[in-house]
């Protein structure tokens, strides 16, 4: 079987990479064109260029895939099936119709919810409880077409971005060697989605900052969402603080403002949030590294009393 990669991101690269590792064929893999990236715009590969030129695989990276030069080079490449994780474009049917067994994309979600570019920090955001990998087959909708296979895991209430990140990159390697191992038979069985979609729009700079804190649990579920990247944050004394390591506090403080610092102690700062209290563990301030905030009231950078998002 002939089978072309598509897919640009670290997520996307380890996936690229357990299938060459499982020896599987593949004969070519397109990328999104390299971009400048940092403070100094210096130019780096895409991750799954990296892994593709490791093995010594074709790498194509065409501004388009779904005509001229980009969807020449797939023509040449005569790809039985494509697999797709984290491309980055929309497919049309000059691609889709191309291979005699399909394109099928790797989803970081139980479809038909958080369809889009951010599921992870979208259903963590959310307060999910469950989420998993869907692989499907592509049509010219986002995240649209009928489902291949679909493995399901629970969210911890421990887990934020990153930990959530590892689990589901690691269910969807384990995911497409079974659903290739399906193809192989001849019998792969398509489902329809089922249920009320939603979305997972990209995530903005302006989606990181908390401005309300009156809802414990929402204040909580947006720091996990971003958490170890790019940090939530909120305006604390004029300056933007990002906040790791959020949890609950079983504790009571009394009546205090929405955003105030109640407390600062060993396991964090507490932050009073209207239905309850958000224990922070790390903060970062402008031009400083992550910190413990007795290491911050050391400094004498936050204070007990100080409201954020004010």
């Amino acid at each position: 079987m002939n089978i072309v990669f598509m897919g640009t991101p670290e997520f996307a690269a380890s996936h690229l990479k357990t299938l060459v590792e499982s020896g599987i064929r593949v004969t070519g893999v397109f990328s999104q064109p390299d971009r400048p990236k940092g403070r100094g715009r210096k130019v780096y590969p895409t991750p799954v260029k990296s892994v593709a030129e490791v093995y010594g695989l074709p790498v194509f990276q065409p501004e388009k895939i779904s005509s001229g030069e980009g969807l020449e080079r797939l023509k040449e490449l005569s790809p039985d099936l494509v697999v797709v994780v984290a491309y980055g474009k929309l497919l049309k049917s000059s691609v889709i119709d191309l291979p005699p067994l399909g394109c099928f994309n790797v989803h970081a979600s139980l479809l038909p919810k958080y369809r889009g570019a951010a599921p992870i920090q979208r259903a963590i955001e959310s307060g999910e409880t469950r989420t998993g990998i869907t692989i499907f087959k592509i049509d010219e909708g986002m995240d649209t077409g009928e489902i291949a296979l679909m493995r399901e895991i629970e969210i911890e209430n421990s887990d934020n971005f990153g930990s959530l990140y590892e689990k589901l990159e690691r269910l969807g390697r384990e995911a497409l060697i079974d659903f290739l191992k399906i193809v192989e038979t001849g019998r792969i069985e398509l489902y329809g989605q089922a249920g009320e979609p939603s979305y997972a729009p990209k995530v903005q700079s302006s989606d990181l900052v908390i401005s309300d804190f009156s809802d414990a649990v929402c204040v909580l579920n947006k720091v996990r969402a971003f958490d170890p990247e790019p940090g939530a944050r909120a305006s604390l004394d004029g300056k933007m603080v990002k906040l790791f390591g959020a949890v609950l506090s079983d504790r009571s403080y009394g009546k205090c403002r929405n955003g105030e610092i109640v407390k600062v102690e060993d396991r964090g700062m507490v932050l009073s949030c209207g239905t309850g209290n958000v224990i922070i563990s790390l903060v970062q301030l402008p031009g400083k590294k992550p910190m413990s905030p007795k290491d911050a009231v050391s400094g004498r950078l936050i204070r007990e009393g100080m409201i954020l998002g004010g």
